[in-house]
Order: C-alpha cells, then structure tokens, then sequence
C-alpha cells in the first residue's frame, strides 16, 4: 500500500500527507474565486472591480449618511453587502473580494448586509419595519 501524497511543497516534491498540523506554516492558499477578475492586460482598477463595486456603494452609503439621510444611506451599505454576496456566489473569479472560501464569504457578506437593512428598517422614528414579538420583548426586558 502506497503513502497518501500531499499537494507538492515549496521545492516541488511531494510530502507524505498526514492528519497534523504542521508545526510551521510555509505558505497559504489563494482564496477560492481569488483570482483577476478581469485579465491580467487590463489595468488594475478594472481587474479588481468587484469589491470596487461593493466599496463605490458602501462609501456612497456614508456620504448619505453624512448628509442626514441616514435610513437611505444605511440601507444603501447593506444593499451593497448583499451585492457582494451575490457577485461571490455568481462570478466565478472576484478579486479581492475572496477573502475567505466561497462558502464563507457568502455568508459573511449576506448576513451581514442582511442585519444592516433590517436595522435601517426598524429605526426610529417612524420606522419603515415594525416586527411586533419585538416589541413585546423589550417590554419585558427593559421597561419598568
């Protein structure tokens, strides 16, 4: 029976695989979907325009934030989180916007823009979104 065999290391020989962890990390793997997004003669701010996108909207969010449009301005930063969850899990390559696995970034980026839209919704005053159970809780927990 032959040894399982890693990927090659940093000479290119092929190491024996094992369930340890080594003792010390020689290198990382790219993210999954981490390559160009667009190809490589293309100048740099169009090979990255994925997370230029998302970091476009989310810096248009805080200007509008700053200017006293805060429900708009908030609910344009979780849009924009939510756009790139939906650009990891349909574009094949994104740049710099794989930072962890596909799986992950999906996540992250979805549940985040998704807590920041409802936040946006509920706040006061006159909130666009009322979840009544919500209500009752706090009435519950904090008033006297």
């Amino acid at each position: 029976m032959t040894d399982a065999v890693s990927a090659p290391d940093a000479e290119g020989r092929p190491r024996r695989a094992t369930r340890r962890f080594p003792r010390v990390t020689r290198d990382t793997a790219r993210p999954e979907g981490g390559g160009r997004a667009a190809p490589g003669d293309a100048p740099a701010p169009a090979r990255q325009w994925p997370i230029l996108v998302v970091l476009s909207a989310v810096a248009l969010g805080l200007l509008l934030t700053a200017l006293d449009v805060f429900r708009l301005g908030t609910i344009l930063i979780g849009v924009a989180l939510l756009g790139g969850a939906a650009m990891r899990w349909a574009l094949p390559d994104v740049g710099m916007l794989a930072v962890r696995s596909r799986f992950t970034d999906m996540v992250t980026y979805g549940v985040l823009g998704l807590a920041i839209v409802l936040l946006a919704l509920m706040a006061q005053p006159r909130p666009w979104l009322e979840i009544p159970f919500l209500d009752d809780t706090l009435h519950f927990t904090v008033r006297t």
